[in-house]
């Protein structure tokens, strides 16, 4: 017997839930793609998503997943031969190293791990060695991840910037904000960040398919020397006057619409507003972990409060099967939970608190949690989901 019947509720770390809004927008003819409403859609839409990275560089949209948006950015600021230092926190920032490295480029990893930030001192540390060190072939650039969506880790991005600077550094600094962009602030600009990339499928709430870049004046300075450029990704390409051009062919019209609706969607609440949900409700479901983490076998992967994300929850086990639990909250109730992956595959499950979000799904996969660590006998600290109701009555006032 299972209660799973009604509206299933998806709780991973991307895809995330697309609205309806932004479903019934995409239900339309295509059009021609030479003149017409489509050129508007695009200037809108190159403006609004550097209106997101927060930037007055130039934004350019991939017909692509992150993956691509990783290898545009590599592809149009780095040469073969060059030399970059990725930022270990996690997963990703590794995988877009390991991209960069298969192209040709020679990386270096900061080591850090899986459970702590990047420490901005150790940056600045190594940087200040790479300048001494070298004559000519220093660092071209440093990649790291606002949020790590394996490790939950959040990275303190303009401390990395100003680590960069005070090491009289001009190496370029490049930031994944797949899961981040849309869920809290990224200032490009204020923060020195040179390259930020992103998609469509997370916080931007939106079908996965669109890979988005950001660049400012120092990345297009590099691109004029960069030898990895292709004619898919490139952004002098692009940067042609006919409107093909801006997708190096026929645009994905409508993944297209479905941004716009959901850019729509995201001013209408107003940014603050989104990064306050985002925050309220990550809050929530910190609270209630760690009620659960009394039964001393649930607990967070995170081990620094500050450290730990507003998208996503990575949850440990400690010896107990995770799958178990995400196979009951699935079939049983409905509930679709994220895997642990890379180190923490076999060893944790992921909540996800991110893009179209609201409170009774948060309480609601919350409760679904807390049915299965019941139900499957796993030992938890009983209340985790009333601390997440305390918590949120506490901070939205009637």
């Amino acid at each position: 017997m299972s209660v799973r019947a009604g509206r299933e509720f998806l709780a991973i770390p991307g895809p995330t839930t697309v609205p309806d809004e932004v479903l019934r927008a995409m239900h339309r003819p295509a059009v021609e793609i030479y003149s017409g409403p489509l050129l508007a859609l695009t200037d809108g839409l190159m403006r609004d998503v550097a209106r997101v990275f927060n930037t007055k560089g130039r934004a350019y949209i991939y017909a692509a997943n992150g993956h691509g948006a990783w290898e545009a950015a590599l592809t149009n600021v780095l040469s073969r031969g060059d030399r970059i230092l990725v930022l270990e926190s996690g997963r990703f920032a590794l995988s877009w190293g390991e991209h960069a490295r298969r192209m040709g480029v020679e990386v270096e990893v900061l080591k850090g791990g899986m459970r702590h930030a990047v420490r901005p001192a150790e940056v600045e540390a190594r940087l200040k060695a790479d300048r001494k060190s070298s004559s000519g072939g220093g660092f071209k650039a440093v990649l790291v991840a606002q949020i790590d969506t394996a490790s939950g880790v959040v990275n303190d991005i303009p401390a990395i910037g100003q680590a960069i600077r005070a090491a009289g550094h001009d190496a370029l600094l490049m930031v994944d904000a797949v899961a981040s962009l849309g869920c809290m602030p990224f200032d490009m600009d204020d923060w020195g960040v040179d390259v930020a990339m992103s998609g469509s499928q997370k916080g931007l709430m939106a079908p996965p398919g669109l890979g988005f870049v950001a660049a400012n004046e120092r990345a297009r300075e590099a691109h004029k020397r960069a030898d990895l450029r292709t004619p898919y990704w490139d952004w002098t390409e692009r940067d042609g006057e006919q409107h093909y051009q801006k997708y190096a062919g026929t645009p994905p019209e409508h993944l297209l619409y479905a941004l716009r609706q959901a850019l729509d969607l995201l001013f209408a609440e107003g940014l603050p507003n989104v990064f306050h949900r985002h925050r309220l409700l990550a809050e929530a479901v910190r609270r209630a972990v760690t009620v659960w983490a009394e039964g001393q076998v649930i607990g967070f992967n995170v081990i620094e409060p500050a450290e730990r994300c507003d998208t996503v929850t990575p949850v440990l086990t400690n010896g107990y099967d995770p799958v178990a639990l995400r196979s009951y909250c699935e079939e049983q109730c409905g509930v679709v939970l994220g895997h642990g992956i890379g180190e923490l595959s076999g060893k944790a499950f992921r909540v996800a608190h991110m893009g179209h979000v609201n409170a009774p799904m948060i309480l609601g996969t919350l409760s679904v949690v807390e049915m299965a660590l019941a139900a499957l006998r796993i030992p938890h600290g009983r209340g985790g989901t009333q601390a997440a109701i305390d918590w949120l009555g506490e901070q939205v006032p009637a």
